[in-house]
């Protein structure tokens, strides 16, 4: 049996995995899991559902129901919550820190694993997140750990913030990062941390491009080993 493969690209907000994922993703023709898009739309419907982030059968009962679907190309995806678009909504600073308390619970994790699990598909899946390597596929390809200081990351978000209109100040955006790097590696379950075999990718002083270049080189290099 042939085995799907799996390339992962881990590492904590502002490092730039999003952008990677869905360039590799797009040159390779495979299928892309934004798997912080299924937490953070989880937590947008806890928000509506007015369901507290302690209250962790009810929001394992949420996870296991949730609306999700994802439509569009690899380069454009949206995020839906049953027939709403949701790209913007789940971006909100209240809502990516309610994410980070709620990817916290271990229920909740485990209501969503098999959900992240089904998207490997062929011909090949890249995937990224917080714990694609260490948890999710364990069995991956090539598992990719990306790291920035927190300085860099508050600067890159700060930016899209203001790109969307968003007021803030980069002391604040820096703390709210150090805060959730805490929370993410601190946790009980599936902390935040490289997979013993993952190969280490500091993208704080390099361009997009630069990073995908040195991604693409260990993805052929890999590739042609398999």
């Amino acid at each position: 049996m042939n085995i799907i493969p799996v390339i992962t690209l881990d590492g904590p907000g502002g490092v730039g995995k999003g952008t990677l994922g869905r360039l590799l993703a797009h040159d390779l023709g495979w299928h892309l899991l934004d798997s912080g898009a299924i937490y953070r739309a989880l937590a947008l419907a806890a928000r509506r559902a007015g369901l507290h982030a302690d209250d962790e059968a009810a929001l394992s009962d949420l996870a296991r129901a949730l609306p999700l679907s994802f439509r569009g190309a690899v380069d454009q995806t949206h995020v839906l919550l049953g027939a709403e678009v949701v790209d913007a909504a789940i971006r909100s600073p209240e809502i990516s820190a309610l994410t980070s308390q709620i990817a916290a619970l271990p229920t909740v994790r485990a209501a969503l694993l098999q959900r992240q699990r089904d998207f490997r598909q062929a011909p090949g899946l890249v995937a990224d997140g917080r714990d694609m390597g260490t948890v999710v596929f364990p069995d991956a390809t090539l598992k990719v750990f990306l790291t920035a200081s927190a300085e860099v990351r508050g600067k890159r978000r700060l930016n899209q913030l203001m790109e969307q209109g968003s007021s803030a100040n980069l002391a604040t955006v820096v703390a709210e990062i150090a805060e959730r790097d805490a929370r993410d590696q601190q946790r009980s379950v599936a902390p935040l941390r490289p997979a013993s075999d993952a190969r280490l990718l500091d993208t704080s002083e390099q361009s997009v491009s630069d990073t995908y270049r040195v991604l693409q080189s260990w993805v052929q290099a890999v590739l042609q080993e398999n």
